[in-house]
């Protein structure tokens, strides 16, 4: 004979509260208690029937409007998901937090330097929807990274030609990353040799052809843009900044041939001099063997801080590399030895007085030997090795 549940049972759940589970299950075994079996207490029965009943509309009831919320909610959610909205918010707060912070930055210096901890939360954590061209360098004093410098130059021509005011924009951006400064990430991308540059994507990782390449474009402004206009798709029209020095060198070219026409109106006789076309040839002879044009096109500094003893450095170690003074210096010395040559063999063939050909002669021996000392001192300083010199 089956157990019938007690009273105390039905009473433990608040009908609202039940679930629809065990409401059918409470159901079916109100429906069992009412079997032939106990018909005996058919008055109890037919009461306990009647208050099940009720119990089940209520329950029916107040569960109606909770399946209801349910699958509200439930479309709610499936279409907001269809309509692409993130429901992580909490990622575009940050991402639209890293894109003002590096809009402010820029417009105060539209090339960024950055630290270890800015370079890692900006250009390597996620998420990120811009790109990042970023310039690894060495630009301290005492490193006398010389093409650093110049590089450093044209990537700025670069940023600011791309940042300014008619085409800013907040796809790319422009960063340096100094060695002395944020070492841990030249360990990280294991660079060896600076200056390099890298485009850091929006999505992905670096690529081979995100590492622009020295070997086969120069470290100008316009062969960087086309760089950057590859890996980006944003085109960079280069505007160089404004230099007064062509026009200086005009008004120098136009003062001297204005000097001439000036002397040939009065004296043409100096065109046909010998001595004249001679000043002229030693001068552009002692002005290519200085070394002049190597340091123009190389821009070489006029002077540097030696980084071992601090103190300022005219003269550079090594056959490879030339400050401007130096140039000058070897220009003077060159000037003397040629000066002095020129008095010596005047006088030689002069027909002038004694006394002024001795003054020629002495001058003349004075100039080379200072002059010439002077040129193998600065050759020793050079070329340690140098067997040869006046010390």
């Amino acid at each position: 004979m089956e157990r019938h549940p007690s009273p105390r049972r039905r009473e433990f759940f608040a009908p609202g509260l039940l679930p629809e589970t065990e409401m059918c299950a409470h159901t079916q075994v109100m429906h069992t208690h009412s079997s032939p079996t106990s018909r005996s207490a058919h008055g109890s029965d037919h009461r306990l029937q009647r208050g099940s009943s009720l119990q089940e509309k209520e329950a029916h009831k107040m569960a109606g409007p909770w399946c209801f919320g349910r699958v509200y909610l439930t479309v709610v959610a499936l279409v907001f998901m269809a309509h692409g909205v993130s429901t992580h918010p909490t990622q575009e707060k940050v991402l639209a937090e890293k894109v003002q912070a590096l809009m402010s930055w820029t417009e105060l210096d539209r090339v960024i330097r950055m630290s270890d901890a800015v370079f890692y939360h900006f250009l390597l954590e996620t998420p990120r929807n811009y790109s990042a061209i970023v310039m690894f360098t060495a630009l301290h004093k005492f490193r006398s990274c010389v093409i650093c410098k110049y590089a450093a130059e044209e990537f700025h021509i670069l940023a600011d030609s791309c940042q300014r005011p008619g085409a800013f924009t907040n796809k790319v951006f422009f960063a340096l990353v100094d060695y002395d400064e944020n070492p841990e990430a030249f360990h990280m991308f294991q660079v060896m040799t600076v200056p390099r540059f890298f485009h850091f994507p929006a999505k992905g990782k670096l690529a081979p052809h995100d590492i622009y390449p020295l070997e086969e474009s120069n470290m100008v402004a316009e062969q960087m843009a086309k760089w950057v206009a590859e890996r980006t798709e944003i085109k960079i029209d280069i505007i160089q900044p404004a230099s007064y020095r062509g026009l200086f060198k005009s008004g120098i070219l136009s003062a001297l041939l204005g000097g001439l026409v000036y002397l040939l109106k009065w004296n043409r006789k100096f065109i046909f001099s010998k001595r004249v076309w001679q000043v002229l040839m030693l001068c552009f002879v002692m002005i290519m063997m200085s070394g002049k044009m190597w340091t123009h096109m190389n821009r070489a500094p006029y002077a540097q801080r030696n980084p071992r003893t601090g103190h300022m450095q005219y003269i550079s170690e090594g056959m490879r590399f030339q400050f401007a003074v130096e140039t000058y210096v070897v220009c003077l010395l060159h000037a003397c030895v040629s000066l002095g040559t020129v008095l010596l063999d005047t006088a030689a063939a002069s027909r002038e007085s004694v006394q002024r050909r001795r003054v020629m002669i002495l001058t003349g021996v004075c100039l080379i030997a200072v002059s010439f000392p002077g040129l193998l001192a600065l050759l020793r300083v050079k070329v340690p090795p140098y067997l040869y010199g006046f010390s």
